[in-house]
């Protein structure tokens, strides 16, 4: 007999013992990403104070034991009695799951913070919190440890009358998360894009720790100064940043677009200044809008004849940077992700607001239209090259029973998940690794020189690239809009290069095409970077392998720094023989992989990267190099 189950095995979890025991549930993961979470949950129930028009600055200090400090001039959270629990209304909010003012009943209208569990998970999920409230010339404070309040809320101290605001200050416990290190850039990708999205609010992040770092963000321009922000390694088309705004059903609409000279598009929306990776009926209805207003002023004004064909959505958001912002009370999201936005109305007021505004803007402005307009049909004629290009390789692919490309190593093994393949610089590295290989599980694909930088070329350009072509056919999966990750014939795909500036520039490469036409490998985890060794030291017939100079100068201490130690500087893969290449970097038991990840809620911040390392414009890469050298080690110049 198996064990009894009974009423004795239910388990009621207490306050906020729920949060604690299964906490994913409510940050997503105790990883970095539930780390920089918790911060979020905080900052967006101030922000939520700025979109009532009560808060106009807020400060995000990273504190010098790694806690975090968020102050903001709101009105303070409520501290009288809550009748219902009896408690004062901070003390609610911090210790009892879904309170807040976000239920109705004129607390806010709009808000990101829907669920009302964000500042009681944070307490669940610290070691410490404490709360102080600014509020007739009184400063309150309470302190909670794991969730449960030290002492009852008491005043402090005094304060002018006309003070207000809130200040919380948490550490992140160490039994609940992986990871207790705050990372500053992280955090001020998410605050700049929050400044971007709520016009005139100041958001100040500073870092008190030893790189003592300060950045403000205060944007009057709002999502306008997002677009010029995200177009800024690229040429804009036009000088002006078209702006929409209106508001329609109870839903505050704003627009805000420009074209520039790229080929790809880069439209983010939000609702309630919560990111929406997935879209949803907001994001069509901007789609629909600008697809009917653009052929009914190109067909008006005899840009596209009679006898061709109308320009499709695609076309028309080549080069585009847009953003849609959407504020609305009662936001229906798809999914616990909060990801896709399903209000019916919203679609609605998108549409008619953009519809209405852009035909005035382009009616005003006819040579900005007509190169929007030419850039359109551009793109509409190299998408049929593209597509017959594509459909000529389909039927290639069918009349030979899907060959491979010819210098594709494949392995044995058909499964997938058992399946990896190495992208290899070159035909003498990938001579090495072919024989080095398990044949039963790694495919070797090796390229000729650097592929095609795609961040500069049209669909058809790419189609038409050998070594691109070879990859898309050796993942089996389609790219653009044929993607399908089902397809996949490798769970890993390792791009394996020099460890030198070449190596670096054909990752990146190899990166910008994955990253703009199979984006859901990075997403799901499929795409690694594999770490040769930079050095190898024999001493006294014994080998060691170090893949960055603090290993090497840790072993040199190991083993005694002297003449007899002989120092290899690795170049290139092709220096290492097909056994010294399986031991250091593809041997599954002692290699080093880097996982390519990519967060949903950086994606504005990596997009601005890419174009700044691959677009045409000097300028912002040099600054960006300028920036981030002091990163860079093992650089061969």
């Amino acid at each position: 007999m198996g064990e009894q189950y009974g009423a004795d095995q239910i388990q009621i979890l207490e306050g906020l013992e729920a949060v604690r025991k299964r906490p994913g549930m409510y940050i997503g993961s105790t990883s970095s990403r539930g780390l920089h979470h918790l911060v979020y949950e905080i900052v967006d129930n101030s922000v939520d104070e700025a979109l009532a028009g009560y808060c106009d600055s807020i400060e995000v200090t990273i504190n010098p034991d790694n806690s975090i400090t968020v102050v903001d001039d709101g009105r303070g959270i409520p501290v009288d009695i809550q009748k219902k629990a009896g408690l004062p209304a901070v003390e609610v909010v911090f210790t009892i799951l879904h309170a807040g003012g976000k239920f109705g009943n004129g607390g806010y209208k709009v808000s990101g913070g829907l669920h009302g569990v964000g500042a009681s998970v944070v307490n669940a999920l610290s070691e410490w919190l404490e709360v102080q409230v600014l509020h007739n010339g009184n400063v309150y404070q309470q302190r909670y440890e794991r969730g449960k309040a030290v002492y009852p809320l008491k005043i402090v101290g005094k304060c002018g009358p006309n003070e207000h605001g809130t200040r919380v200050t948490f550490l992140p416990d160490k039994e609940i998360f992986e990871e207790t290190v705050y990372d500053y850039d992280t955090l001020k990708i998410r605050l700049q894009e929050t400044a971007f999205l709520t016009k005139a609010l100041k958001i100040t992040l500073k870092d008190e720790r030893e790189e003592k770092q300060e950045r403000t963000f205060h944007y009057e321009g709002g999502i306008r100064e997002f677009v010029t922000y995200l177009n800024k390694g690229k040429v804009p088309l036009y000088d002006q940043v078209i702006y929409c705004e209106g508001k329609r059903d109870g839903v505050y609409v704003e627009v805000s677009m420009q074209h520039n000279d790229s080929y790809t598009e880069n439209i983010y929306s939000f609702v309630n200044n919560i990111n929406t990776p997935e879209g949803g009926t907001h994001l069509t209805g901007f789609k629909n809008a600008l697809t009917k207003t653009f052929n009914d002023y190109a067909r008006k004004n005899k840009l596209l004849k009679e006898n061709e064909a109308s320009l499709s959505g695609e076309d028309i958001r080549e080069g585009l940077t847009a953003i849609i912002s959407v504020k609305i009370e009662e936001p229906q999201f798809e999914g616990q992700t909060k990801q896709k936005l399903g209000n019916s109305e919203a679609r609605t007021a998108v549409d008619s607001i953009v519809s209405e505004q852009l035909t005035y803007f382009l009616e005003q402005n006819p040579p900005v239209a007509k190169a929007m307009c030419e850039k359109s049909i551009l793109a509409q004629r190299a998408r049929a090259a593209a597509r017959k290009a594509r459909d000529l390789t389909r039927r290639k692919s069918a009349l030979d029973g899907m060959a491979l490309p010819g210098k594709l190593a494949d392995c044995s093994d058909k499964n997938p998940e058992n399946c990896e393949i190495y992208i290899v610089e070159g035909d003498s590295a990938g001579g090495s690794a072919k024989t080095a290989r398990s044949r039963a599980t790694q495919a070797i694909l090796p390229l000729r020189g650097k592929i095609l930088n795609v961040e500069k070329a049209r669909l058809d350009k790419i189609y038409a690239n050998a070594e691109i072509k070879a990859m898309i056919t050796a993942f089996g999966t389609g790219i653009h809009d044929d993607f399908d990750i089902t397809k996949l014939r490798y769970h890993k795909i390792i791009i394996m290069t020099d460890a030198d500036v070449d190596g670096a520039h054909i990752s990146t490469l190899l990166l910008t095409f994955l990253y703009r036409f199979m984006p859901e490998l990075i997403k799901q985890g499929y795409v690694y970077l594999a770490q040769p060794p930079l050095y190898k030291i024999e001493k006294n017939k014994r080998v060691w392998y170090a893949y960055s100079d603090d290993e090497l100068n840790s072993i040199l201490k190991e083993i005694g720094r002297d003449n007899n130690n002989k120092i290899q500087r690795y170049k290139g893969l092709g220096e290492m023989d097909a056994e010294q290449l399986w031991e250091t970097t593809m041997d599954p038991e002692r290699r080093i992989l880097l996982r390519v990840t990519m967060d949903e809620e950086t994606t504005s911040e990596v997009d601005l990267t890419f174009t700044t390392l691959m677009g045409d414009q000097v300028e912002p890469r040099r600054e960006f190099i300028e920036a981030n050298a002091k990163r860079v080690q093992n650089l061969d110049i």
